[in-house]
């Protein structure tokens, strides 16, 4: 691409929106992101399955070893109802924190491209420019705008009022705890393990994570339970009477809930897992939720991760997602000369085929998994995968070996 590369507004700046900045940028283009908080995300979300494609612009642009930024699991381990060894073997998993790879994408943009509470509530188009109306009365202009502000979007909405979150009929409940003092049945099982327990109607995880501050490791966890669309309404409201939408932060969540959900844990999760849900001070629960949309770019403008197709958790590719259609836009722009409705019509395509697979397939593992009951620890299928089952897994010496009992 030569001369000045397209203005580009990028609409959220989390994780998506960061790894599109990175990569318009060095593409060329002139860009900005609009992050409608007021202040950093450091604090938000939990644990993250590193794929590839997730820490791609990190390898291929500095010196960086992905192991800064990881926790490794060597193991996967399918637990009993009553603790013991179902399945186990050999992996090769990489985990991440929210925090920790949010950092270490933020520190690679320049503060000037970062722009805190700057609040989308409006689009404004022509065949050459889009006028971004922010909260605070700016308007900027520019020639593509990125929707890139995950689950609630507002460029979603924007460009597809009808389209609303689809509840899969379960939440998810997570949580936290140092590997360092974790309770000593739970630090015997799941320590340095991808560790699952799977019954009829509700299934559990844990795997670690970086420490969200300085050195050392957390274990990660999260407990899938079915939930009337009734008794949800409940749930998601805090003891401030507020109601929550998709997910309710840590601290929030009513204390009569944490109770009965500490207490289910003693009898439904075998002992190690038990132990960490009940040592874990403040859990806190995420709806599981469908959303995809009809396309993923109008004019100039156009989506990318959870602002296009929010996945459920289960294939673990939500913020690979994010990256793959960062990554193919930037290739794109540079394929077109910086042409945005050239290199928007060639992006497109692609992006719909892989955001609509990856979808089904999240649900019909979530399906297969929380809700009939088909599951089967061990089916390749069921592996974490963007493009495909098993493609997040990270070379690794040695061979695999599979034991069962």
């Amino acid at each position: 691409m030569t001369g000045e590369g397209p203005a580009v507004a990028i609409v959220g700046g989390s994780l998506g929106g960061l790894i599109s900045a990175l990569v318009l940028r060095d593409a060329g283009s002139q860009v900005h992101v609009l992050e409608r908080s007021r202040a950093p995300l450091e604090g938000r979300g939990a644990g993250i399955v590193l794929h590839p494609v997730t820490v791609r612009y990190l390898e291929a642009k500095s010196a960086f070893d992905v192991d800064r930024v990881a926790a490794p699991a060597g193991v996967l381990r399918y637990l009993t109802r009553a603790g013991g060894v179902l399945l186990e073997e050999e992996i090769r998993y990489l985990f991440t924190s929210y925090g920790t790879l949010y950092a270490a994408l933020l520190e690679r943009l320049e503060p000037d491209r970062y722009h805190l509470g700057s609040t989308c509530v409006a689009l404004d188009q022509n065949p050459d420019r889009v006028v971004v109306r922010l909260a605070d009365g700016r308007a900027p202009s520019f020639d593509l705008v990125v929707g890139a502000d995950g689950v609630h979007s507002t460029v979603r909405h924007l460009l597809f009022p009808e389209i609303a979150p689809t509840y899969a009929g379960y939440v998810g409940w997570r949580g936290t705890f140092p590997e360092v003092g974790m309770p000593p049945l739970a630090a015997t099982a799941l320590a340095g393990a991808l560790t699952y327990f799977v019954a009829p109607g509700t299934h559990a995880l844990s795997y670690p994570i970086p420490a969200p501050a300085g050195p050392g490791v957390h274990t990660n966890w999260v407990w899938y339970r079915n939930v009337d669309p009734r008794a949800l309404e409940d749930l998601m409201t805090d003891g401030d009477g507020v109601r929550h939408d998709l997910s309710m932060p840590a601290g929030a969540v009513r204390r009569e809930h944490v109770d009965a959900l500490r207490a289910a844990a003693r009898t439904e999760l075998p002992p190690p897992l038990a132990e960490l849900v009940e040592a874990s001070p403040e859990p806190f629960v995420q709806v599981i939720v469908d959303i995809g949309v009809p396309r993923m770019a109008v004019g100039r403008v156009c989506l990318v991760g959870d602002a296009a197709f929010a996945l459920r958790p289960h294939i673990a590719a939500g913020t690979a997602k994010a990256a793959a259609d960062a990554h193919a836009l930037g290739e794109a722009i540079v394929s077109a000369n910086g042409d945005v409705p050239r290199a928007i019509a060639a992006w497109e395509p692609r992006q719909l085929r892989l955001g609509r697979a990856a979808l089904e397939r999240a649900r019909r593992v979530g399906d297969r998994v929380q809700v009939q009951g088909t599951y089967r620890p061990g089916d390749p299928e069921m592996a974490f995968g963007l493009f495909a089952p098993g493609d997040q897994n990270f070379p690794h010496k040695g061979a695999d070996r599979t034991r069962s009992w």
